[in-house]
């Protein structure tokens, strides 16, 4: 008996051992941050309370590229050289810009936020940057773009991001690679087209820029840096110098997650996963992250006059209550046309989701995943705001006359339809006799719905809870 409790004391000390030294090498692996990187867990979730609580937000990708409207891509997808693409520089002129105009959608639309494409990958640039000559004011439009933009949409409360491309195709310092329009394939010749190329001169040019960009135009909510992959990362954009610069000039903006700092604590506040609904709250380490999802209209970014795969109404407010229900932000883009318009397509779901939202929107805001004990019903998806105590079902497909909820059993006093405020009835007891009979669990609740589906895109039912 005393070797077997031996035995017993031996393993656990060894388990102890072998946990602590997993434990030690997790946490030596972390990069400690640096002082100017500095701040407490409940500091983070301060700075970021706005944006986990508003939840839904414009993307806004506009550049040259909506000229030939062949997606945002299209100088790489079709090896345009810069002599050709600089054609839609000289004819860069949106005559109908109205950035009032936009903001008023994007705020009808429930959108409390927004990130424009200040520079995407194609080099050019929205502002009159003194950096370069590739900027808006040197087209035959002439004007600084980001000014009026800035201005229009704080008018409307809407709070401004910006998105910086870390990759540009036409500045003469970005060393050539693979995904470079104009690269020359052959590695040699490639070698060679690099001759003279550096990329520390460009590491200044974009702290120049990013200097411009975050002292010129006021106050900056969020700041979108895109993006880093093989052969570039944090060593050729100087990501750690890039961003102490940033929070240097704008301590309390919020910066994703493509700086390529990612196994650092620090040096990005939220994740980006892009164009895809991840199965759960996005985790870090075990540990639930702040995160948010950018998708599109349609399969581009830019405009793309053909590209007809475009996501319905419904399918797009399926979209934002998913996101939500798993803790997430959707960030939802929008390609304005080469005359500085919204397509009509675009234009005609923002006012889907604004209608919707104009009701549904307290399953939004605020909002984020219910806890656990609340099992989702069928075919339906769930909301939850810890602050006023509301549980949120958006019905996916609307059932028959009831809808069973599974161990609600005194756990909310009362429920309505969000889209009218009417009462649902609900009762516990299990019915029998004549031509119906209504059976549930001991703890379950059935929920008594009107037959007609109610004239919304996805309607939602609200749960006072106890």
């Amino acid at each position: 008996m005393k070797k077997m409790q031996l035995s017993v004391v031996l393993i656990r000390m060894t388990l102890a051992f072998v946990f602590f030294c997993i434990q030690y090498t997790s946490t030596a692996q972390q990069p400690s941050a640096p002082s100017w990187a500095a701040e407490t867990a409940a500091a983070k979730e301060k700075r970021m309370q706005w944006w986990t609580h508003d939840r839904f937000g414009m993307f806004i990708h506009w550049g040259l590229y909506a000229l030939p409207a062949r997606h945002e891509w299209v100088q790489n997808r079709e090896r345009i050289t810069p002599e050709n693409y600089k054609k839609y520089f000289h004819y860069f002129n949106p005559d109908m810009f109205d950035p009032a105009q936009w903001a008023k959608e994007a705020k009808a639309a429930g959108m409390k936020y927004v990130v424009l494409t200040t520079k995407h990958h194609e080099g050019f640039c929205l502002w009159d940057s003194k950096f370069t000559d590739y900027k808006v004011t040197n087209t035959p439009y002439k004007k600084d773009l980001l000014r009026s933009f800035v201005e229009a949409f704080r008018a409307e409360g809407i709070r401004v991001g910006f998105y910086y491309s870390l990759i540009d195709w036409h500045h003469p310092d970005f060393v050539y690679d693979g995904g470079h329009p104009p690269t020359p394939i052959a590695k040699e010749d490639r070698e060679k087209a690099n001759a003279g190329r550096n990329m520390v001169r460009y590491q200044e040019y974009m702290r120049n820029q990013i200097t411009e960009l975050l002292t010129k135009y006021g106050k900056i909510d969020q700041l979108f840096f895109d993006f880093s992959y093989a052969g570039k990362g944090r060593k050729e954009w100087d990501s750690e110098n890039l961003l102490k610069l940033v929070r240097k000039l704008q301590p309390d903006i919020i910066v994703n997650d493509r700086l390529d700092l990612n196994e650092t604590t620090w040096g990005w506040d939220y994740k980006t996963p892009e164009q895809f609904m991840p199965k759960e709250w996005v985790k870090v380490n075990g540990q639930k992250v702040p995160w948010e999802t950018c998708q599109t209209f349609s399969g581009s970014w830019g405009y793309f006059r053909d590209e007809y795969s475009w996501k319905s109404p419904e399918q797009l407010v399926v979209m934002l209550a998913e996101t939500v229900s798993k803790g997430g932000n959707l960030l939802l883009n929008v390609g304005p046309t080469a005359r500085g318009n919204f397509d009509e397509r675009a234009s005609e779901r923002l006012a889907a989701l604004g209608k919707w939202m104009k009701f549904n929107s307290p399953s939004v805001y605020g909002c984020t995943e219910a806890p656990e004990y609340f099992k989702k019903p069928a075919n339906s998806i769930l909301t939850y705001n810890a602050a006023t105590k509301r549980l949120y079902i958006h019905v996916l497909e609307w059932p028959f006359k009831t809808l069973l909820l599974e161990g609600y059993k005194d756990r909310f006093k009362y429920a309505q339809l969000l889209q009218d405020g009417s009462e649902i009835r609900f009762s516990t007891i299990t019915k029998s006799g004549g031509h119906t009979t209504e059976t549930s669990g001991e703890n379950d609740v059935m929920l008594q719905l009107p037959v007609q589906k109610p004239n919304t895109l996805v309607p939602v039912i609200e749960l006072i809870l106890e």
